[in-house]
């Protein structure tokens, strides 16, 4: 009864002079705001560019090789024979390069890339429309070619590019198929690009030998058995030099990404942290002028009986409303300028209760640090002493 009677009367203290009360709790909201805003937006995109990496392919590893000496490539054919390794599923070598494509007037500079037939499986692509590279291209080292979805409308528009002819750097191709979207990983766009059979964008970009090699692991719990398998084979094929290839599984970049975003979100949170001490040395100082001019209240009430534990406890009480109700307050608007964010801004945003709950704690930890001094200042006061202030 005793703590619902001091509760009363700080709800009634704090709202007898509101405007006071709101600009005490303005650092808390603040400080409470940021942290779920900045925090969400980071874990948004976390989650974002976590299914965009999920989406390139499932149990998916991706091998670059340096080279050792004069040998900086390796030949696709042997490549191809990783697909009889403990742990692998399949294998998709790859020759990067870039090209002009022209149809009729128009034309765009896209990356260019030469695959098999296996990429499309390792890769996650779905084609929207005719069909992808077949074996028979790779064997024929056929001049075909399939179109990314945004290369596809801006050299075709509306019209169906399937069966159509285009030009690579000058070089006449027939569009077979075109990619269904994929979106962008990373800020880059997967829409933007032309597939062709390895064969060909080996002659084509006068180019011998994969640097590139995509490798989908059996299972889930085969990942890393295929890394280690790949990594005996690479190891033998280069003498044992370590540097002379890279492999990278989707799990060693989720977790480097995690731990950019964890750090990020670490500094965001201080930054916004900054807002809550500022926002508890407010609500300090507000409670010591509370204390001098209720200073003869205070004599009053010790007079008559009222304990030092009591005092102490009033302003202590008064001192966690103004925190928490800064922090409830403070998590709406966060709320608020996530949904904000998410809505004008396009930008991904994920709430994460836990965040709330810790910015919740926080802001009423800095209430019962900062209530600290004037409570005590209050419940220290000498009753004659106090009835005589002016």
């Amino acid at each position: 009864m005793l703590v619902l009677e001091i509760l009363r009367m700080a709800f009634r203290n704090l709202s007898g002079n509101p405007f006071r009360t709101f600009l005490t709790m303005l650092g808390v909201i603040i400080g409470v705001a940021s942290v779920i805003a900045l925090v969400a937006v980071g874990q948004g995109a976390t989650a974002r560019v976590t299914e965009q990496i999920q989406g390139l392919g499932s149990n998916l590893i991706s091998v670059n090789i340096v080279g050792r000496g004069s040998q900086t490539a390796l030949r696709s054919q042997d490549v191809e024979e990783w697909v009889n390794l403990p742990g692998v599923g399949a294998v998709a070598p790859e020759v990067v390069g870039s090209a002009t494509v022209k149809a009729g007037t128009s034309s765009v500079s896209v990356p260019l890339e030469g695959v098999t037939p296996e990429f499309a499986r390792v890769r996650n692509l779905a084609v929207a429309e005719g069909r992808f590279i077949s074996d028979l291209d790779l064997l024929a080292r056929s001049r075909v070619v399939l179109l990314g979805a945004n290369t596809a409308v801006q050299l075709f528009g509306s019209f169906d590019p399937v069966g159509q002819e285009v030009t690579l750097n000058g070089t006449t191709f027939t569009v077979v198929g075109v990619l269904a979207p994929m979106g962008t990983t990373l800020g880059a766009s997967n829409d933007d690009r032309v597939l062709v059979p390895l064969t060909t964008a080996e002659r084509f970009l006068q180019s011998r030998g994969v640097r590139t090699v995509y490798v989908q692991a059996a299972s889930s719990d085969e990942v890393r058995v295929a890394v280690d398998s790949l990594r005996r084979e690479l190891m033998r094929t280069f003498r044992g030099d370590e540097n002379s290839f890279s492999i990278f599984t989707q799990e060693d970049v989720l977790r480097t990404i995690g731990s950019v975003s964890n750090t990020l979100s670490l500094m965001l949170g201080g930054i916004a942290g900054i807002s809550l001490l500022v926002g508890g040395i407010g609500i300090m100082n507000i409670m010591l002028v509370s204390v001098s001019e209720r200073t003869k209240e205070i004599g009053l009430r010790k007079a008559i009986g009222a304990r030092r534990s009591q005092i102490l406890l009033q302003f202590l009480l008064e001192s966690l409303v103004l925190s928490l109700l800064g922090g409830v307050f403070g998590v709406l608007v966060g709320f608020g300028i996530g949904a904000l964010l998410e809505r004008v801004l396009h930008i991904p945003v994920l709430i994460n209760w836990s965040v709330i709950g810790v910015a919740t704690l926080f802001s009423l930890a800095v209430g019962l640090v900062f209530g600290i001094l004037p409570a005590v200042r209050a419940a220290n006061l000498d009753p004659i002493v106090a009835l005589r202030y002016e």
